[in-house]
């Protein structure tokens, strides 16, 4: 489905929060490399998708209501084989519907269970007086604890990008602190320039949270993506 075309659905079903699919389908067209997720309507597709894709897998519940799915029992991680998928589906299920009684949901995600990386944020908000905003930081719950994180206004250039990932605390981690692999910092640069691109040709969008992405030595990739639009 084109940017358009998702971007039309959401607005039709007026909504403003896509959900991670949609998201993630709107992020790879921009050329932002995602974990590509596919939607499991029920507990066979769950299982013959993850098959498909190859084991292990992630589940994540599928739904416009759900903004914290970890926090809801929406996810589900390293499932190793159809039992434990089967099991997951209906335990998501379950767990979700008791935190968010009226929520709307479209399925279930499967994704490959990727390598882990260095956990990067790449997002975007509004300012009232600047517009767009990009943020760069350490990723997964440690954006939460340590705020580590450096912003510059859309449309970013090539030394914003380059100064954005050198200025945070937290920059030894990604030059390989203590031996660890070091992330590739020059794939970095470029993902931020394409966020960039993709939020400056894309103005509906009010939002933009790439969290977390893993960085390897050579690429990065989004795990999690959300993307909420301006209010109707």
């Amino acid at each position: 489905m084109t940017k358009n075309r998702i971007l039309e659905q959401v607005r039709q079903e007026k909504r403003t929060q896509l959900t991670e699919i949609e998201s993630k389908d709107l992020l790879k067209q921009a050329g932002i490399p995602v974990v590509e997720a596919r939607l499991a309507r029920t507990k066979a597709q769950a299982i013959s998708l993850s098959r498909q894709i190859g084991f292990p897998v992630v589940l994540k519940i599928v739904s416009p209501d759900v903004i914290h799915k970890s926090d809801s029992g929406g996810v589900k991680l390293g499932l190793s084989n159809a039992t434990q998928v089967s099991k997951a589906y209906s335990e998501i299920l379950s767990s979700v519907k008791q935190h968010y009684p009226n929520a709307r949901i479209h399925g279930i995600s499967v994704q490959k269970m990727v390598r882990p990386g260095i956990e990067v944020i790449i997002g975007m908000t509004k300012d009232a007086q600047f517009g767009p905003v990009i943020m760069f930081g350490l990723g997964g719950i440690l954006v939460e604890v340590l705020k580590d994180v450096a912003f510059r206004i859309v449309p970013l250039t090539k030394r914003d990008a380059r100064e954005m990932i050198r200025e945070i605390k937290g920059y030894p981690l990604l030059q390989g602190y203590r031996g660890q692999e070091p992330a590739d910092i020059a794939f970095l640069e470029e993902l931020l320039l394409k966020v960039s691109d993709f939020v400056e040709q894309t103005p509906q969008i009010k939002e933009l949270d790439l969290n977390p992405v893993f960085a390897y030595k050579n690429g990065a990739v989004a795990v999690d993506a959300r993307v909420i639009l301006e209010p109707l």
